[in-house]
């Protein structure tokens, strides 16, 4: 069965006129039971997990400041949520949904999470909407369970996972491959293991085949036993934060690439959503949608 992780703490409503759509976040699961994608067992809720799971990717001194709000305002700036005890909850409820979802992964082969993807969060800093990394949390809570040792994360959001890149560094166990507008933020990239950046409008037919070309050389070489997907739907023509021109139909056909190779090698994926920021917000929850729906199609 497919396993997601949903809390009604995704959609905490911002200020009014902020442009982060925390609507999409109630939209979705809405939408697969309307048509039938999914079924209300398929969801699972979160919770606020232990502090020690934080410890392992983040420095205590960032965490307690971010939990005690006594960030300084240009570190708040920067990560560009007006600060609060809910939002940081939220954060701290996104990140136990990726690690309960993997191990789910574990047992059925794929699990997802309606929001992650957070991959702005950098070891002792947050950033563009990003306090804690989700998928880099959940990647060593399998290595220290000892369900996994080498660990791929394949970002396809549109934005560069720096954070997550800086996170892992210096780490042979947890190779990170970020496939991005090189236009985009960040404007300063860190160093992935492998990055590919995109030229401004690249299209479905040239995005597709860069990507079929490079994942299933990349796994052959690092061999992985867990895959973290990041499937932000940021690609799309019309979303206001990214600068590619991929259509509907071609983010789709993406998801179905990735779910397919890892169904067909027998790898455990994990998907967490990450960014969505088109205009109409039906446009966003499609394209996520699909993603849930090649999941059910390709491994139930």
């Amino acid at each position: 069965m497919l396993k997601i992780a949903y809390h009604p703490i995704y959609s905490h409503e911002l200020p009014a006129g902020h442009r982060f759509p925390m609507e999409k976040y109630d939209l979705l699961p809405e939408q697969l039971l309307y048509e039938g994608t999914c079924i209300a067992e398929n969801f699972f809720t979160p919770e606020i997990p232990n502090n020690k799971h934080f410890f392992t990717v983040h420095d205590p001194e960032y965490f307690f400041d971010l939990f005690n709000i006594s960030l300084s305002q240009k570190a708040a700036r920067k990560i560009g949520f007006p600060l609060s005890e809910v939002l940081i909850d939220r954060e701290m409820i996104i990140a136990d949904g990726t690690m309960k979802a993997s191990e789910f992964a574990i047992q059925f082969g794929i699990a997802m999470n309606i929001a992650g993807g957070t991959h702005h969060a950098f070891s002792n800093r947050g950033e563009a909407f990003c306090m804690l990394n989700d998928q880099a949390i959940g990647a060593r809570y399998l290595q220290q369970k000892g369900l996994a040792k080498k660990i791929l994360i394949v970002d396809l959001d549109v934005h560069q996972g720096n954070g997550t890149a800086e996170i892992f560094q210096n780490d042979a166990s947890v190779f990170t491959f970020s496939m991005h507008g090189e236009k985009n933020y960040p404007f300063t990239k860190e160093k992935s293991d492998l990055d590919i950046g995109l030229k401004t409008d690249t299209n479905d037919a040239d995005y597709l085949s860069l990507l079929k070309e490079t994942l299933p050389k990349l796994i052959r070489q690092e061999k992985p036993d867990f895959i973290y997907y990041l499937c932000g739907v940021d690609v799309v023509a019309t979303d206001k934060l990214g600068k590619l021109a991929l259509s509907i139909e071609g983010c789709k056909e993406r998801d179905r690439f990735v779910l397919q190779t890892c169904f067909d090698l027998e790898i455990p994926v994990m998907c967490s959503m990450g960014g969505g920021y088109s205009p109409d917000v039906n446009t966003i929850v499609t394209a996520h949608a699909n993603t849930f729906r090649v999941a059910q199609e390709i491994y139930f």
